[in-house]
């Protein structure tokens, strides 16, 4: 009875498509308004760091050095602006060119920094173009099995607000005692608590069965103000909290892509801090219970342990996911599926993606991808061999509660809570089927590239 959340909602490159502010016509280069220069993606796995740029939307874009050195001379120039004449292109360009010779000892005209510009910044959103003409609208993303249909609920303000009432709650020595008795108050009910019985007494019931799922939403939302409280207990401000459709199932989000701009262990807290907020979550359900003995709290406290390993386990885009990534500093891990396979199964020479990785992350995505695709294989022919069952017993299920909605007395009650039911059943078959059948899809087009070259 647990719901997915998505933790990020944009990664270090290209966000979804949309226009950016219109750069100003002056006739010589320049970049967008509201473009902010980062600095370097700490921690990164790259061998040659990556330089982050926010642009105005809140997405941070990574850029090689080379391009990093054009911006921040147009960042210096649009500094300067206010404190001398604004001069035309060719000297903008001049300038930038000298400083691009200056800085990596080639030589550079401004025929090259036209090229950078035109066809590497502008298509970002970043620069205007060459001739101070607005870029383009930067290409829409399509990151394998991304968190793709998303409502904002909490603008980036409330957020802000809201997580600075929980930051305090990271405090190393608050981690420690937290951790500590959520370990022993899980120990304690498993050992001693009948959790079965009490699962099979709030099925009967669709009232206790409601309050279940509410407190699994409960759960949810609260594991999103752990991500946020991460995000300020780091000095970073988190983005705007909602919910949506991950795949088939709904899910709630935060939008801390400004992690990016922490090191290592600020990002892999702000990973973290969801699943943290679950285990004080299950704290305060374990105190109700232990005042009330209310059996239902049982089974909330097993949903949410449910969510939590859900979350960390590493294969979807949750939070176990973004900690491998994090650790290892590579965004978007997915992408490196088709390299690595053509690496390490039809022993390929390594692409160019893959030889501008450090060493021991490009181990560890090795070793993630050739967990990753077996498992997902697996899952998908045990999928197949088993559906017809699943159907009949999701169907012979969805029956039982559509004839026993109203045996409680309350119809209305009643068909509510067989009506999730049904929905918890059919969701999570949708969804594993939705998601191997995205992984096929991306093998077949490999496979098809490769018969082709």
């Amino acid at each position: 009875m647990s719901l997915p959340s998505a933790p990020r909602t944009g990664e270090a490159g290209p966000a979804p498509g949309r226009r950016p502010a219109p750069a100003d016509r002056t006739g010589e280069p320049a970049l967008v308004p509201g473009t902010e220069l980062v600095g370097e993606f700490e921690d990164s796995g790259y061998r040659e760091p990556p330089q982050l740029v926010c642009r105005p939307d809140g997405q941070l874009v990574r850029l090689p050095t080379l391009l990093y050195q054009v911006v921040r001379v147009l960042d210096a120039r649009r500094r300067d602006r206010d404190d001398r004449p604004l001069p035309g292109r060719g000297p903008v360009m001049a300038e930038v060119a000298a400083e691009l010779s200056r800085e990596t000892g080639r030589q550079f005209t401004t025929e090259h920094v036209a090229f950078l510009i035109d066809e590497k910044l502008a298509p970002l959103g970043v620069t205007s173009r060459s001739d101070g003409t607005p870029p383009p609208p930067t290409p829409g993303s399509d990151p394998f099995l991304a968190f793709r249909y998303r409502l904002a609920v909490l603008p980036e303000r409330v957020t802000w607000m809201l997580s600075g009432l929980f930051a305090w709650l990271f405090r190393p020595v608050l981690i420690v005692l937290a951790v500590a008795a959520f370990l022993a108050g899980e120990a304690w009910l498993w050992t001693t608590q009948e959790t079965g019985a009490a699962l099979q007494d709030v099925l009967t019931s669709p009232a206790n069965v409601l309050l279940v799922i509410l407190l699994a939403i409960a759960s949810c939302a609260f594991h999103e103000f752990g991500h946020g409280a991460a995000c300020r207990y780091g000095g970073v401000r988190p983005g705007a909290m909602g919910c949506g459709i991950y795949l088939v199932w709904p899910a709630f989000y935060t939008d801390i892509t400004n992690s990016y701009r922490l090191g290592r262990a600020g990002r892999i807290r702000a990973d973290l801090g969801g699943v943290y907020f679950n285990a004080l979550f299950v704290l305060g359900l374990l105190a109700l219970y232990t005042a009330t003995g209310f059996q239902p709290l049982l089974v909330a406290i097993l949903s949410v342990n449910l969510e939590i390993i859900q979350q960390l386990l590493p294969t979807l885009r949750f939070d176990g996911y973004y900690i491998v990534a994090d650790l290892i500093g590579i965004p978007d891990l997915f992408r490196y599926i088709g390299p690595i396979l053509k690496r390490v199964v039809l022993r390929q020479p390594q692409d160019d993606r893959l030889r501008s990785l450090k060493r021991w992350p490009q181990t560890v995505v090795a070793v993630w991808v050739m967990c990753l695709v077996p498992v997902l294989v697996l899952q998908l022919g045990m999928l197949l061999l088993n559906l017809p069952q699943l159907l009949r017993a999701d169907w012979q299920k969805a029956a039982l509660l559509i004839e026993n909605a109203g045996a409680a007395g309350n119809y209305a009650l009643g068909m509510t809570s067989a009506c999730l039911q049904i929905l918890l059943l059919v969701l999570p078959l949708a969804g594993i089927t939705l998601v191997l059948a995205g992984l096929s899809r991306s093998l077949v087009r490999l496979a098809f590239r490769r018969k082709s070259a």
